[in-house]
């Protein structure tokens, strides 16, 4: 007796069963997250969120001495924004905060670049002194730095002051006072500026540097290209995202310089060094017109999202190119 089976016919797409999923029950989140970010999410609000608010509050206000002690303020509208644009010393402030922040991006770059340059030159014990020497620098609280350069720079004792005297090619220089000059004035606070950015600039493109491929150089220099068609066809290629960011830093960092130009000059002599966050801590703080220092400080936020948003645009589309 012999059995005969179906054949395999194959059964149609629509009528195979679906597939079983297992059986997941959707739970309910647990708020043990939330209750583990709430901490600092209310730092967060009580010392970033709530003083951006109630600045642009202020700066719609005439806030000023008075309402420090009696609490009574006005909201005046844009008048705050239409006293300050129709100002001429606050002009004035722009045009030097945008040429110094210029001269100092430039300078804390270039010398940035060429010392991490530097280093991949170096052997690997006078690379470690460089970097430490580059940290100790850096990691230089702004305060203390800005006292010692200040000390540096004094008439009568600076060590400076000395040191420019002994080879008598400026002349005697002891009794130099570089704040009351604004030329000097400038140069002494570039020059600390500059020493305080070089190291993370430096450190920052170091970092970029060793990611590049040594066949790449060698088989340029084979091709008979010199170093400086090396560095400017084969590293700057591969520098420019890292270039462009740390650029975007530097403007963000010195368009909002303060402490050192407070320290070393005051914004002196008669407001030659003054930028505007010093103009605005002078109209807030010793005019006591907080209102108008707090329109102030918006407006300079304004310009400095206009300023690095030039710059966010071409780092994208370097890393879209890459």
């Amino acid at each position: 007796m012999t059995t005969s089976t179906a054949p395999n016919v194959p059964i149609p797409e629509a009528q195979q069963p679906a597939p079983q999923r297992p059986n997941r029950q959707r739970k309910l989140a647990s708020p043990a997250p939330w209750f583990l970010l709430a901490p600092s999410g209310i730092v967060l609000l009580a010392v970033t969120v709530a003083p951006i608010f109630f600045l642009v509050y202020t700066s719609f206000t005439d806030y000023s001495q008075r309402t420090l002690f009696t609490g009574v303020y006005h909201v005046v509208g844009l008048s705050q924004y239409a006293d300050i644009l129709a100002d001429p010393d606050f002009w004035a402030s722009v045009v030097r905060t945008l040429l110094f922040t210029a001269a100092m991006v430039i300078g804390s770059v270039v010398i940035g670049t060429a010392v991490a340059q530097l280093m991949t030159r170096l052997g690997t014990a006078m690379r470690y002194v460089v970097t430490i020497a580059l940290i100790f620098a850096w990691a230089m609280p702004t305060v203390a730095s800005s006292m010692v350069w200040k000390w540096l720079f004094q008439p009568g004792y600076g060590v400076v002051n000395w040191l420019l005297t002994q080879p008598r090619v400026f002349g005697d220089m002891t009794n130099t006072d570089w704040a009351n000059n604004a030329a000097l004035a400038y140069l002494s606070i570039w020059l600390l500026i500059v020493w305080q950015a070089v190291p993370f600039i430096a450190l920052t493109l170091y970092a970029a540097l060793t990611q590049i491929p040594h066949e790449l150089h060698e088989a340029a220099r084979i091709d008979g290209a010199g170093e400086w068609r090396v560095w400017r066809a084969v590293t700057l290629p591969f520098l420019a995202p890292t270039l462009l960011l740390v650029t975007i830093l530097s403007v963000i960092w010195d368009f909002n310089v303060f402490n050192q130009i407070w320290l070393v000059s005051q914004g002196g002599p008669d407001g030659a060094t003054s930028t505007l966050g010093v103009y605005a801590y002078k109209v807030a703080f010793v005019s006591f017109k907080v209102g108008q220092g707090a329109a102030i400080s918006v407006i300079t936020t304004i310009l400095l999202i206009g300023l690095t948003a030039i710059y966010v645009r071409n780092l994208i589309r370097s890393g879209e190119d890459l």
